[in-house]
């Protein structure tokens, strides 16, 4: 088993290497960075202009390889590589790489226009997150810690997948010896302006929500116990907010925090289905967001 890393050298941001190696450390396993170079088409034609355009694409891939050593260097604790390979399509190239390494982890950074310590979807991370069959990791932009992974927390709805990756983040929280908490997140959307019988529903429906939140924590609780997990190290929490950003943000996020998040659907054809609520939490998280496939939380 392996973390591997999606290296893009000009990027010049190292955060998915510092999240790998921050996973690494609590779980320990090599980590591997991987840089993706375009390869040439390889027709007749073009055989010329072809080898000169894979000379120079090798070039870039040994240099890639060599800044992602540099990189990996920085964490000594760690076993860690750097290779490059050719490939058409980077998404395509890392979700081989992850294959033929039997990688526990893909984990990438995010995209350019990201703010400091926040979390941006590409277009390729988008790829990777819709195709993977093994999680995903994503680093805020500019993500750097010298902490291990202290505490898992869990966005936990209350449906199938859900439960089952409550299970199976439980016994990784245990092994990594991390706390783990439990989040609920509940957006109250603000009254309207003028009183209806329509406005006095949804304020019940909220309400109910609310109820059904708190008594489904109770039943992860003592799922959980059960398990073997004591209440010192489990925390429950129902995150609320006139808007999502307002509820993520009211969470308390300390350096050595990861977010948890599964699927929304748990179809064999799509093993990460990112429903508006999932997309909107990984947008205010202020953490690194691990996304399990569907197909991984069974």
């Amino acid at each position: 088993m392996t973390y591997v890393v999606g290296y893009a050298p000009h990027k010049h941001d190292r955060s998915a290497v510092e999240l790998a190696c921050q996973l690494a450390r609590s779980l320990p396993e090599p980590v591997v960075a991987v840089s993706v170079v375009p390869r040439g088409w390889g027709t007749p034609v073009a055989a010329g202009t072809d080898r000169e355009f894979e000379q120079w694409a090798a070039g870039e891939g040994a240099d890639s390889a060599a800044l992602a050593a540099a990189d990996l260097a920085q964490h000594p604790l760690v076993e860690g590589s750097a290779v490059w390979v050719a490939g058409r399509s980077v998404p395509q190239a890392l979700l081989e790489e992850t294959a033929e390494r039997d990688a526990a982890i893909l984990v990438v950074g995010s995209g350019d226009d990201a703010e400091p310590g926040s979390i941006r979807l590409t277009s390729k991370t988008d790829r990777l997150v819709h195709s993977s069959t093994v999680p995903v990791a994503i680093a805020p932009r500019g993500y750097h810690t010298s902490r291990g992974v202290t505490r898992i927390t869990v966005a936990f709805r209350d449906d199938d997948a859900s439960w089952s990756l409550l299970t199976r983040v439980a016994e990784i929280s245990r092994r990594a010896s991390a706390q783990l908490r439990v989040v609920t997140f509940l957006v109250r959307p603000s009254r309207r302006p003028v009183t209806s019988d329509v406005s006095h529903a949804e304020t019940q429906v909220i309400d109910l929500w609310a109820v059904q939140a708190a008594a489904a924590q109770a039943e992860a609780q003592a799922h959980l116990n059960s398990m073997g997990l004591t209440d010192d190290s489990v925390h429950l929490h129902i995150a609320e907010g006139a808007d999502w950003a307002a509820a993520v943000t009211s969470v308390d996020w300390v350096d050595g925090d990861v977010l948890v998040l599964g699927s929304s659907s748990t179809h064999r054809l799509a093993q990460v289905f990112l429903g508006s609520s999932a997309s909107k939490i990984i947008r205010h998280s202020p953490v690194p967001v691990i996304i399990v496939p569907g197909s991984a939380t069974g």
